[in-house]
């Protein structure tokens, strides 16, 4: 990665981590009351969504005007269009953990800067996931290939 794209990434990073800080969505309650719609039902959370999809949307369409990004490569648009088990399985599971704990990967991140312990291992133990995943996906994939 050049330094070009290592500084737009640090700061595009640094506009997210703060703009969930200001939306609230490092508080693992701001999340868990916005799934509360009976009791202490949280919006915010809506509309952290609502601005993240007008953002995503305005930046599709504008890569799809550009013949590559402005600072070199390709974009990384999907080509598969399928919905497999793979795909809901893990969404399944991403859904319930973040309904359980009130974090997903970008706020737990930015959530570090906080210094709590419960983030901390939170993050540990998403890293550690992934790791799982991954050795278990190569695994498979390995095995397949063989067979």
């Amino acid at each position: 990665m050049n330094f070009s794209r290592a500084i737009a990434a640090l700061a595009a990073g640094t506009i997210f981590g703060f703009g969930l800080a200001l939306g609230g969505m490092l508080d693992p309650s701001v999340i868990r009351n916005f799934l509360d719609f009976f009791g202490d039902f949280d919006p915010r959370l809506a509309f952290v969504f609502a601005g993240a999809l007008a953002v995503s949307a305005a930046g599709y369409a504008l890569s799809r005007r550009r013949r590559q990004p402005v600072l070199g490569g390709g974009f990384a648009i999907p080509a598969g269009q399928k919905i497999d088990q793979p795909l809901i399985a893990g969404s399944a599971l991403f859904g319930v953990g973040w309904g359980m704990v009130g974090l997903c990967p970008g706020p737990a991140i930015a959530g570090l800067a906080l210094g709590l312990p419960s983030i901390f291992i939170f993050t540990v133990a998403m890293l550690v996931g992934m790791a799982a995943h991954d050795f278990w996906r190569g695994r498979s994939v390995a095995s397949e290939a063989v067979a």
